[in-house]
C-alpha cells in the first residue's frame, strides 16, 4: 500500500525534503548562534581563545560521541519520531542555554546540543534516501544542504544583531523557541516510507555487527569517512573563528562580522550545492565515481581561498576568498552522504551517517576549535584560519583513493 496519498505522491518526496529543510535551518542557526556573541561571552565571561575554543568543541565532542549510537537507533525505530523528537530536544536545550551564569555552565549546554542535534543528520539523510533514487538523490540532498547555510547566515547575522540590541540570552531564547514551535507545525505533516523500496530493500533491522563488518571490507567508504573528517575540519573552522575574526582584523560590530563571516560563503555554498547536486547525478548515471569526482574538485578548488581568507588585509578580497570558498565548498557537501549511500545499503544508512559525523565532529570539527585557538595564541587568527587550507588537500587525497578503490560502475536502476 503506498505511503502517500496518490493525488500527492510524485510532489511529496520533495515536500519531504522542504519540511527536513526548514528542521536543518534550525540545526544550523541554533548552533552558529553562539560564534557570533563569542566576543559578548568573551567580555562576560573573562574567556581567552583556547576557552572560546572549547566552547566549540564540547559541542563536536558530544555530537560525534553520540553519533554512532544515534545512527543505529535511526535503522531501529521510526526516522520522522527521531528527527522530530530531536528538534524539540535541541532546541530546548539551546533556550536554556541562556540561563548560563558560569563558564562550565557554558560548555556544558553547548555539548548537550551536541546530544540533541547529533540524531538529525541520521534520521534525515536516510529519509531523503527512500524518497529519492539514484538518479535524483544528489539533487535532494544538495537542495537539503542549502538549508544549512540559510541556516548558518540566519543564526551569524539575527544571533549578533539580536546580542548586540537585547544581551547574548535572548539569541539563544529566540532560536530555541521558535525551534520548538516549527516542531509541532510539523508533527502530522512527515510521513515515514518504506526502508529501502526504491533499491529493493525491506524493513528488516541488521546487527551491529554485520554493518562494521562490511564496513572494514569497504575501504572506499572508509576513505570518504576520513574525506568528511578533513573536510569538516575545515569547516567548523570556518564556522567558529571567522565571525570573531572579522569582527578583530576588520573592526566590524557584531552584527556585521556575523554577516560578513556568513552572508558570502553560505550563499555561494548554496549555489554550489545547487550545481554539486545536478552535476553529480549527471555523473552517476555514466559512473559509480561521479559524485565522488564533484566533490575532489570542491576541495582542491576550495583550499587556496581558505590560505587567502586568512591572510589577505582587504575586505574586498576578504569577500572574494569566502564566495569562491563557498561555491567549492557546496560542491563538495551536496554529495557526502549521496557518495557513501553508493557504496553503503539501505539498511545500514542511519548508522552509516551516525558513524562518519562521528569520525568527522570527533577527529575533525572537535579538533578545530580548540587547534585554530592554540595556533592563534602563538601565530595571530589569520594565519591560523590560513593554515588549515592544507587539510582540504589532505581531503583530496582521501578522494583519490576513494576512487581508485570504488568497485566497477554499475547501471542505474
Amino acid at each position: 500500500m503506498s505511503l502517500v496519498k496518490p493525488a500527492v505522491s510524485q510532489l511529496y518526496p520533495w515536500l519531504v525534503v522542504a519540511m527536513l529543510w526548514a528542521i536543518a535551518c534550525f540545526n544550523y542557526a541554533d548552533r552558529q548562534a553562539v560564534f557570533s556573541v563569542f566576543p559578548l561571552l568573551e567580555r562576560d565571561f573573562g574567556l581567552s581563545t583556547v576557552q572560546l575554543g572549547l566552547l566549540g568543541s564540547s559541542f563536536a565532542w558530544a555530537y560525534g560521541l553520540s553519533g554512532p549510537v544515534a545512527g543505529m537507533v535511526v535503522d531501529r525505530i521510526e526516522r520522522r519520531t527521531a528527527v522530530l523528537a530531536g528538534l524539540q530536544l535541541w532546541s530546548f536545550i539551546c533556550a536554556a542555554t541562556a540561563t548560563a551564569v558560569t563558564f562550565p555552565q557554558l560548555v556544558a549546554f553547548r555539548a548537550a546540543e551536541g546530544l540533541g542535534e547529533t540524531i538529525y543528520f541520521p534520521g534525515s539523510m536516510s529519509l531523503i534516501s527512500d524518497y529519492h533514487g539514484p538518479r535524483t538523490r544528489s539533487r535532494a540532498m544538495g537542495l537539503h544542504q542549502t538549508s544549512v547555510y540559510i541556516g548558518t547566515i540566519a543564526g551569524g547575522y539575527f544571533a549578533g544583531k539580536i546580542g548586540q540590541v537585547y544581551g547574548w540570552r535572548w539569541s539563544f531564547l529566540v532560536f530555541g523557541g521558535l525551534g520548538m514551535a516549527l516542531g509541532v507545525v510539523l508533527y502530522r505533516s512527515l510521513i515515514e516510507p518504506q526502508r529501502g523500496a526504491l533499491e529493493g530493500g525491506s524493513q528488516a533491522r541488521p546487527a551491529r555487527s554485520i554493518f562494521w563488518r562490511t564496513l572494514l571490507r569497504t575501504p572506499s567508504a572508509m576513505l570518504l569517512m576520513v574525506a568528511f573528517m578533513c573536510a569538516n575540519f575545515v569547516a567548523v573552522v570556518l564556522l567558529t573563528w571567522m565571525p570573531k575574526y572579522v569582527h578583530d582584523a576588520f573592526h566590524m560590530d557584531l552584527a556585521m562580522s556575523g554577516l560578513t563571516a556568513t552572508l558570502y560563503v553560505q550563499l555561494a555554498s548554496l549555489v554550489g550545492a545547487l550545481m554539486g547536486g545536478w552535476f553529480a547525478d549527471a555523473l552517476r548515471n555514466r559512473s559509480l565515481r561521479g559524485r565522488i569526482a564533484v566533490q575532489l574538485i570542491g576541495v582542491l578548488g576550495g583550499a587556496p581561498f581558505v590560505l587567502l581568507c586568512g591572510w589577505t588585509k582587504s575586505v574586498a578580497w576578504l569577500i572574494v576568498a569566502l564566495t569562491a570558498w563557498g561555491l567549492f565548498k557546496g560542491l563538495y557537501d551536496a554529495n557526502i552522504f549521496a557518495s557513501l549511500f553508493d557504496v553503503v545499503a539501505p539498511e545500514f544508512r542511519g548508522t552509516a551517517v551516525g558513524t562518519m559525523n562521528a569520525l568527522g565532529w570527533l577527529a575533525g570539527g572537535g579538533s578545530a576549535p580548540l587547534a585554530i585557538g592554540w595556533i592563534a595564541s602563538k601565530t595571530g587568527l589569520g594565519a591560523a584560519i590560513g593554515a588549515a587550507s592544507v587539510v582540504y588537500l589532505a581531503a583530496a587525497a582521501m578522494l583519490i583513493g576513494a576512487m581508485i578503490l570504488m568497485p566497477k560502475p554499475e547501471p542505474v536502476q
